[in-house]
């Protein structure tokens, strides 16, 4: 048995390790104004009701109350919420009825508080075998719905376009008219196959490089029309190549999960914005380090985000679409729920050495208000699955 100061984690072979958790948390100040220098949005993750009877396919049962309080948590501290996307496992958990609601409670919230929310549009509630004109109506019967809701529409990258569409031409057609009836301009998300396999080759392309041609050709054919792009491809070379391409006016939303402080930062060419997965866990810290951004203090800035990436590469390694497991988990041990249980019973999908190494990294970092609670959260989990502590 351990001391009330240590956690037994484990280790290789079946060994254990005593791991002394941090005793206070990192010191961040309690809410703050919104970024100014660059606009930021933390996708963030569901909670399930861990009372309700479901099975791993059937519909999602969500806990509105914690989802919801947790969106709260990421306004006060001044991020934008990026909504129904793949950090709230669309389409890994949460069927488009699940994320229909989830954009209507958000969005209505957000409009409560004075919070920002930008919400995924996609095609979920098709078959992947669909033909390309039930994609597009898919895709408008989502877009709408963002819309009516009075929140920002990030028009996300689509299974069933990715296997009805037969040349860069279909891509092109099907998003000019969206966009071509968006009364808003809209944030174009490319979501790489490391996040989702059925995404590959697209844009019409196996290519990259014809792919970000294909890209960029439907961002300038419809100036006005859109916002920004969010781009997910875990290069950040491809992503600063790519950002300076863009029309003027048309921001890049980072969603390098690898390497966003370098890419936040910026050059002498320009910097990108922040879409990230990550800023789930990482909100608080996250803001406090854009805003030190916001006075031109790059090494400020660097000091406090730099430490968290090797939490963040653990938690996005391959297979990169399970991270939401981890998030789940951490949000757990910071108090920000009551349980770890996911909708789809995801909460399997990563082993136990992975999510004790994800505790490690994230309490050395000081992410947990309540270091204790978060330790003892930890050895529930460990005793459970056969660490006794």
């Amino acid at each position: 048995m351990t001391g009330p100061l240590h956690v037994l984690l484990p280790a290789e072979a079946g060994a254990t390790r005593a791991y002394t958790p941090r005793g206070e948390p990192l010191h961040i100040a309690a809410g703050g104004p919104p970024p100014a220098s660059r606009t930021v949005f933390a996708a963030a993750h569901v909670v399930a009701d861990p009372f309700a009877d479901a099975s791993p396919d059937g519909p999602a049962a969500v806990d509105w109350d914690a989802t919801l309080a947790f969106r709260r948590h990421l306004w006060s501290h001044g991020l934008g919420v990026a909504e129904a996307m793949d950090t709230a496992q669309r389409g890994m958990g949460l069927d488009w009825p699940g994320a229909a609601e989830l954009i209507r409670r958000s969005a209505a919230e957000a409009k409560a508080v004075g919070g920002r929310v930008a919400c995924g549009v996609g095609t979920d509630q098709l078959p992947p075998s669909a033909a390309l004109p039930q994609v597009v109506q898919a895709y408008e019967e989502q877009l709408a719905l963002v819309e009516a809701a009075g929140a920002r529409a990030i028009l996300m990258a689509s299974r069933a376009l990715a296997a009805a569409a037969t040349s860069p031409d279909d891509y092109a057609e099907t998003y000019g008219r969206l966009l071509r009836q968006a009364s808003e301009p809209v944030i174009l998300h490319w979501l790489g196959p490391m996040f989702d396999p059925a995404l590959e080759g697209y844009w019409g392309a196996a290519d990259l490089d014809a792919a970000t041609d294909t890209f960029l050709e439907v961002v300038a054919a419809h100036p006005g029309k859109v916002d920004g792009i969010k781009v997910s491809l875990m290069d950040a070379d491809r992503e600063v190549a790519l950002r300076r391409r863009l029309p003027r006016g048309v921001r890049c939303y980072t969603g390098d999960d690898f390497h966003y402080p370098e890419l936040i930062a910026g050059d002498d060419h320009g910097f990108s914005h922040a879409l990230l997965g990550v800023f789930d866990p990482l909100g608080p810290l996250a803001a406090e380090a854009v805003r030190v951004l916001d006075t031109g203090d790059v090494r400020g800035f660097r000091a406090l985000l730099d430490p968290t990436v090797g939490l963040s590469r653990h938690l996005f390694r391959s297979p990169t679409r399970y991270y939401k497991t981890g998030v789940v988990f951490l949000a757990w041990l910071a108090g920000h729920q009551t349980h770890f249980t996911m909708v789809g019973g995801l909460q399997s999908a990563r082993s136990l050495p992975h999510l004790a190494r994800a505790y490690e990294l994230a309490d050395t970092l000081g992410l947990f208000p309540d270091p204790a609670l978060a330790a003892s959260r930890m050895r529930s989990l460990l005793t459970v699955h056969g660490v006794p502590q």
